[in-house]
């Protein structure tokens, strides 16, 4: 399916030129010079995504993404804001207004096409599995049991994807579902609550999804800019999980299981308990894993290494209630069972 962009600004040059870029990798471009115009547009048409100059006559772009997201049949068409304002306030309006992004001006067209693809990608498979979902709810909605047996086989089946992108990682999400759902279960979580956070595990690394391959596979160390984008994964994964509503929570994990217990984390920089609970308990079961796993740098660390790693992190990675249960939990593992 072509990609179908709105540039919406009011200076000629800026349209000819993203006209070009765009046009060159194959999308289709429709143009408007003021948010007038784009509004006038979007009666009758829903283009794929729409890139928004900040700055028009007329109506600016924040008050032109308000009026999209106020109607029902264009408020889910993402929003790029075009902006050559260095000013952070600009960027945090224009996210609380409704955009998705924003791209500085002038463009370079690489990013200029990443962004635009990158966004229509996520926004399309975020409707394809709320779509997927809310059919399969609709057909089985009186069969229970198999309802319960399909989503957990889709899942499974989803988390298995997440984890073919890296061979070194080939089943991860499944090892550190099983050691969160254990600290969850000795922590004295419910049996719907441990079901809960078994799923939330199996997706928290799904925003690799749309990481490329190029880094997700690279043997030798990133690059600062390769590693910032490794680093989107998890407000990705949370985005693409968000419209899934029948598992409470469920984004939670893929969006702060890299946050630090000591507030050096991201996505956000969230410290101590205002990071999630089971987000706190997925970073100590997610290291686990990856310390207990063979890499392609290194092979799997000793037991007595693993367990000076999570006490030394204690308090400053990690939860200290988390990480002493995980130390529990290694000490109970006499012989050394749980690991890759």
């Amino acid at each position: 399916m072509d990609e179908w962009v709105l540039v919406v600004d009011d200076e000629v040059t800026n349209l000819r030129q993203a006209n070009q870029i765009l046009v060159s990798e194959g999308m289709r471009v429709s143009a408007a010079k003021s948010g007038e115009q784009a509004l006038a547009f979007l009666e009758g048409n829903k283009p794929d995504l729409i890139l928004m100059d900040v700055h028009m006559t007329g109506i600016d772009g924040f008050e032109t993404i308000r009026r999209i997201k106020a109607e029902e049949s264009t408020r889910e068409i993402p929003i790029i804001l075009l902006t050559a304002d260095e000013d952070q306030d600009t960027e945090t309006k224009a996210l609380r207004a409704g955009a998705m992004d924003f791209i500085k001006k002038p463009f370079i067209p690489d990013v200029l096409i990443l962004r635009a693809k990158h966004t229509i990608e996520l926004t399309r498979l975020q409707k394809n599995l709320t779509a997927e979902v809310e059919k399969k709810t609709a057909e089985i909605i009186e069969q229970k049991e198999r309802v319960s047996r399909m989503a957990m086989q889709i899942v499974q089946t989803l988390s298995g994807a997440i984890d073919i992108k890296d061979p070194y990682t080939k089943g991860h999400s499944e090892r550190v579902a099983k050691y969160a759902q254990e600290i969850a279960r000795r922590a004295g979580y419910s049996k719907e609550r441990l079901t809960q956070m078994h799923i939330m595990a199996l997706f928290h690394d799904i925003g690799k999804l749309l990481i490329p391959d190029s880094i997700i596979k690279k043997p030798g160390k990133l690059s600062s800019e390769e590693y910032a984008e490794i680093k989107k994964h998890p407000e990705i994964g949370a985005n693409i999980l968000k419209n899934i509503t029948e598992i409470p929570n469920i984004a939670v994990g893929a969006h702060w299981h890299h946050e630090r217990y000591d507030g050096k984390g991201y996505p956000d920089g969230l410290a101590g308990e205002n990071i999630p609970e089971e987000a706190r308990i997925i970073a100590v079961a997610d290291c686990y894993d990856a310390i207990t796993s063979h890499r392609s740098y290194r092979d799997m660390l000793t037991q007595k290494a693993v367990r000076e790693k999570i006490e030394k992190d204690k308090g400053l990675q990690f939860d200290p209630r988390f990480a002493d249960i995980m130390l529990a939990i290694i000490d109970d593992d006499r012989n050394y069972d749980l690991h890759e």
